[in-house]
């Protein structure tokens, strides 16, 4: 196996010689200390009659139920305003986030709370660089959960957000940005829109997430336009989870967490090759989880990775077992889209397609039945729209489809990408 030297951010723990003692040691500690600190890991404990004493290892987290993050909603909204899984009061956090759901996330003093700099290390960014951040800064947590790792590692960040992206291309022109977070389809598109405004991107690395990186995008991103593209995976909850070394054969286990694979409908371990919910388990100070459900569906590579970095890998993203679907980084989630539509007298029946559009972008779509005797219009069309932007964050194309299009089993969103 090669020497990783300055491919890596931390050796004490992305090489460590001992990759399985080291995730026991992590699950032991977050469950001591989510039963002391916390009233949700202490009822499900005690709830199951579990005692934290009894989990030494990964082995032992079997005897604890999953918490599933589309319970987290409920769980909150009984006990504001993070149903007891924060460790200390509210009042103590750096910012406190809105994320789709709705799920309120914490962010603690720590400067890379997220734990965001080894995933930004490994992709290739250092002290110094000029980075174009296209995550939103506003009320979820993305922008800033990339930002502070990014200045971590010293680089300087350009806040671009959301959209806009004339004037993002005009941003990263001026200042030089050779570096991009964000996910790959605004990625693209900004090249397409600086091309269309004769300038040329200075762009050359970028560390995508929030949206799926099918290879025919990967192909066009690195092969046409000349950037080296990076995958990491996180979420707002748990911070960063996996990410991609040199090597772009899987997504590496981040440091300071345990990830277990389990397959869905019985909560075992999924054996080798099989697809299993990602489920994590964090010694986190501020929001320590244990066997926290992210819906994610992923399974295993089991070959040593040549990088050096003794941590398991993840194949990557291979679907969802929770009821959101993640669109241009945002999950929308089917009781959102019914606090939109559930009511309103115009509308009988409505889906949400997602789709890939072209260029690997993501096609939100909301097909809408019109009630008897109602029309939809387009001035009514267009209230639909602001009405579903504003619920789910994500801004749609409504389309509206005749009597018996959408069947009364069908599901309310569903995923058609791949």
């Amino acid at each position: 196996m090669a020497v990783v030297t300055d491919a890596i951010y931390d050796p004490e723990s992305e090489a460590h010689p001992d990759w399985d003692a080291s995730q026991d040691e992590l699950a032991a500690r977050a469950v001591k200390y989510g039963n002391e600190r916390t009233r949700e890991v202490y009822k499900r404990l005690r709830g199951v009659g579990v005692w934290a004493e009894d989990i030494e290892g990964v082995a032992d987290l079997a005897a604890i139920p999953v918490l599933e993050k589309d319970d987290v909603p409920a769980l909150q909204a009984a006990r504001p305003p993070f149903g007891g899984m924060l460790s200390l009061r509210a009042g103590t956090l750096k910012r406190i986030f809105r994320s789709p759901g709705p799920i309120n996330d914490p962010q603690g003093q720590d400067e890379d709370f997220w734990r965001v700099a080894p995933a930004a290390w490994a992709a290739g960014f250092r002290d110094g660089d000029v980075v174009l951040n296209s995550f939103s800064y506003h009320l979820t947590p993305g922008g800033l959960m990339l930002d502070a790792g990014l200045r971590k590692l010293g680089c300087t960040v350009i806040p671009g957000g959301v959209g806009n992206s004339a004037a993002q291309v005009e941003a990263a022109c001026a200042a030089g940005a050779t570096g991009y977070t964000g996910t790959p389809q605004f990625l693209l598109t900004l090249f397409e829109r600086a091309r269309d405004m004769g300038h040329e991107l200075p762009i050359r690395r970028a560390l995508v997430t929030g949206a799926p990186l099918p290879p025919p995008l990967r192909a066009r991103l690195q092969d046409e336009v000349g950037v080296d593209v990076y995958q990491s995976y996180g979420t707002a909850d748990a911070g960063t989870l996996g990410y991609e070394c040199g090597e772009k054969n899987g997504w590496h286990v981040a440091p300071g967490i345990v990830i277990e694979l389990l397959a869905p409908g019985d909560d075992r371990p999924a054996g080798e090759g099989e697809t299993g919910q990602v489920v994590v388990t964090s010694p986190n100070g501020i929001y320590p989880l244990v066997r926290f459900g992210t819906g994610d569906l992923s399974a295993w590579n089991p070959e040593p990775c040549r990088c050096g970095r003794t941590s398991r890998r993840l194949v990557g993203f291979m679907g969802r077992v929770g009821e959101g679907v993640k669109v241009r980084g945002m999950f929308v989630h089917p009781r959102e889209l019914a606090g939109a539509l559930d009511g309103d007298p115009m509308v009988a029946r409505y889906q949400a397609v997602v789709t890939e559009g072209a260029g690997g972008g993501d096609m939100f779509t909301v097909r809408v039945e019109a009630a008897p005797g109602c029309g939809l219009g387009d001035e009514e069309v267009a209230a639909l729209v602001a009405r579903i932007r504003e619920a789910v964050k994500v801004r749609p194309v409504v389309e509206v489809v005749g009597v018996g299009e959408i069947g009364e089993e069908a599901g309310v969103v569903v995923d058609g990408r791949g």
